[in-house]
């Protein structure tokens, strides 16, 4: 869950909600399409969005597909078709993350998320939506966005070298 926050800026019930159908490897930009599904809602509507997988994110996701189960969900034991349960799933990972870091909660990968595309100078409009961020002009609502390509090419930029 981390290493596919982490490298995604996912919100933590994005991911958790996460079905195999939303995922797409074998596919030139691999990525995750985020919809709605009955079990869990989208936060705004900007958070509908393709998703590249690059970094760690994509390798973790190639490690569940290998092992995955009879089951449609990646997150089996925080989410049912009934519902995705984001509160328990946060205290599990932050108490965790305690055990290595005294400020980390799982949120503030979402933060250093943003962080990393602003150093890399990824514009603003496409770091809005990459992270599912509101806009805050109605003129970049129109048009179609930026391409899965252009996504995930910025998000090539961002990946972080995890070689000793």
């Amino acid at each position: 869950m981390i290493a596919l926050i982490s490298d995604t800026g996912m919100r933590l019930s994005e991911a958790l909600g996460l079905v195999w159908s939303d995922v797409e490897l074998n596919h030139a930009y691999p990525h995750v399409n985020l919809v709605e599904h009955p079990w869990r809602h989208l936060k705004t509507s900007g958070s509908k969005r393709l998703m590249p997988l690059v970094g760690v994110s994509l390798e973790a996701v190639k490690v569940m597909h290998q092992q995955k189960f009879s089951t449609q969900f990646l997150f089996t034991s925080h989410t049912s078709a009934a519902k995705c349960n984001g509160n328990s799933a946060s205290a599990t990972l932050n108490k965790w993350l305690k055990q290595y870091t005294e400020q980390g909660v799982i949120h503030s990968f979402r933060h250093s998320f943003r962080d990393r595309l602003r150093e890399a100078e990824v514009d603003i409009e496409l770091t809005d939506q990459l992270g599912g961020w509101a806009s805050p002009s109605i003129g970049q609502s129109y048009g179609s966005g930026h391409t899965l390509k252009q996504k995930y090419d910025a998000m090539q930029r961002i990946v972080l070298n995890t070689s000793p």
